[in-house]
């Protein structure tokens, strides 16, 4: 029973090791980390070969090491891949998934009206709801917002408020709540 435990306890720490291994992969295609995680991989590798020369009698242990190893085969497959692409030059890293922009300046997202996002969402609820009719003009929301902006301000006072789009019962409404 200690036999048992002690391989369970081993494939649990090959698990994890595959899964600190996928995201040191993942960091450095996404170009937070400078260097390829060789000498972990080669860890796991040798740790997963000790399990596969090592007879296992436990069907369920016996599984779960045949799984390991053929997960840590489909990843070592896919990271050559990528490793050759980029060996081509044909892999464009993912720099805005890890947060980071490729250009030294910073660049700025385009301001964006909080009218005009809300009524974006607006028209995108609709469509969610299928609500049936022709969709409400640009202007005609801007002013409608702007007629309870006043009304809003007599409520709120002097506080900072905001529009949002929720769907009620099937329908899509515009909220306002104070800004914190």
């Amino acid at each position: 029973m200690d036999e048992r435990r002690a391989i369970a306890r081993e494939l649990g720490d090959v698990e994890q090791d595959i899964k600190d291994l996928v995201i040191l992969y993942e960091q450095y295609f996404a170009g937070v980390e400078k260097r390829e995680p060789i000498k972990p991989r080669e860890a796991v590798a040798a740790r997963l070969r000790r399990f596969v020369n090592r007879r296992i009698i436990q069907t369920d242990l016996r599984f779960r090491c045949q799984t390991l190893a053929a997960r840590f085969h489909s990843y070592s497959t896919y990271w050559d891949r990528i490793l050759r692409l980029i060996d081509e030059g044909r892999y464009i890293r993912q720099v805005a998934k890890a947060g980071r922009t490729s250009s030294p300046e910073p660049v700025s997202a385009p301001v964006v009206d909080p009218m005009d996002r809300v009524y974006q969402e607006l028209l995108q609820a609709r469509r969610d709801c299928s609500v049936a009719g022709p969709d409400p003009e640009r202007q005609q929301v801007h002013s409608f917002l702007e007629r309870q902006k006043e009304k809003i301000r007599e409520t709120f006072g002097d506080r900072e408020v905001e529009f949002r789009v929720v769907t009620e019962d099937g329908k899509p409404k515009i909220k306002v709540r104070a800004k914190k």
